[in-house]
C-alpha cells in the first residue's frame, strides 16, 4: 500500500489541516489538487514541493462552478480522481438567543452545501471510474453538543448525516467514504469565532501549562487522513474520531 501517485483534491488546503495534510501527501508522492480562496497560500505550498504534480484553483467551496472546475482541472490534468477530500469549513460560535443569521447562513453554506458541492461534482467521475475515496472533516461536535456550539453542531452532524448516506449509496460502485472528527486542533479555525469571550477562553487554554495534551496539530490529523488514504480497496474507514488525550468533551 502506498498514496505514491494517487491523486488527492483537498478543499480548503490553504491553512490548518487541509496545508498540513497536502504536505504530508506530498512527501508520500501524491498528484494533488489544492483548492482554496486564498490562492497565493496554495502557490506557497506548490513551491516547498517543486518535484510534486500539484495543481492549484482559486475557488470557494459555496461556489458551485468554481468546485466544478476544481474537479474538471484535476481530470483534465490526471485523468482521474482517487480521493476528494472536504477540508473547508467556519465556525463562528453563539449562543441562539443571540440569533445570528448570517453566522447561520454562513456556516450552512461553507459546511454543508460545501461539502455537497464537492460530493456532487466528484461524484460522476467516481461512479465512472468505479472507484473513489470521498473524506470530510467534521468534529467531535458532530457527536455532541455544548452551549453556545449548537449551530456549529448541527452543520457537523449533518456532515455525518451526509456522508452515511453517501456510504450506503455507492458502496456498490466501490466508492469509499471516511469522515474525521477532530477534537480541538491549533488553527486558524479559531479566528472565525466572532464571540470574543469564547474565542479568547479557547487561545488561552492553549497557553497553559500541559497544553499539548488538550490540543492536536494539525500535522497529527494529516497523519490521520494519510492513513486512511492508504487503506485498501476492501477497507473502508468510515468514521474517525480524533481527540486530544487530555480533552474532556
Amino acid at each position: 500500500m502506498s498514496n505514491k501517485n494517487k491523486v488527492v483534491i483537498i478543499m480548503g488546503a490553504s491553512s490548518g489541516i487541509g496545508a498540513a495534510t497536502a504536505a504530508m501527501l506530498a512527501q508520500q508522492g501524491a498528484k494533488l489538487s489544492l483548492a482554496a480562496r486564498r490562492l497565493d497560500r496554495l502557490q506557497e505550498i506548490q513551491a516547498q514541493y517543486p518535484e510534486v504534480e500539484i495543481e492549484i484553483f482559486k475557488a470557494d467551496v459555496t461556489n458551485e462552478d468554481e468546485v466544478q472546475a476544481v474537479i474538471d482541472g484535476t481530470v483534465a490534468k490526471f485523468g482521474r480522481i482517487d480521493v476528494l477530500f472536504n477540508n473547508a469549513g467556519i465556525m463562528p460560535v453563539n449562543n441562539l438567543n443571540q440569533v445570528a443569521q448570517n453566522e447561520w447562513q454562513q456556516m450552512l453554506d461553507i459546511n454543508v452545501k460545501g461539502v455537497l458541492n464537492g460530493i456532487g461534482s466528484a461524484l460522476p467521475i467516481m461512479r465512472k471510474q468505479q472507484s473513489g475515496h470521498v473524506i470530510t472533516t467534521s468534529s467531535v461536535l458532530g457527536y455532541e453538543v455544548l452551549p453556545g456550539y449548537a449551530a456549529y453542531s448541527g452543520t457537523k452532524y449533518a456532515v455525518r448525516a451526509i456522508m452515511e448516506g453517501l456510504r450506503q449509496e455507492e458502496h456498490q460502485n466501490n466508492i469509499k467514504t471516511t469522515v474525521i472528527a477532530p477534537g480541538t486542533v491549533k488553527t486558524e479555525l479559531f479566528n472565525s469565532i466572532n464571540n470574543e469571550k469564547i474565542r479568547n477562553e479557547l487561545k488561552d487554554a492553549q497557553k497553559l501549562p500541559g497544553a499539548e495534551m488538550t490540543g492536536l496539530n494539525p500535522e497529527e490529523i494529516a497523519q490521520a487522513v494519510a492513513f486512511v488514504i492508504d487503506t485498501p480497496a476492501n477497507m473502508a474507514v468510515n468514521e474517525m474520531v480524533i481527540r486530544p488525550t487530555g480533552q474532556t468533551v
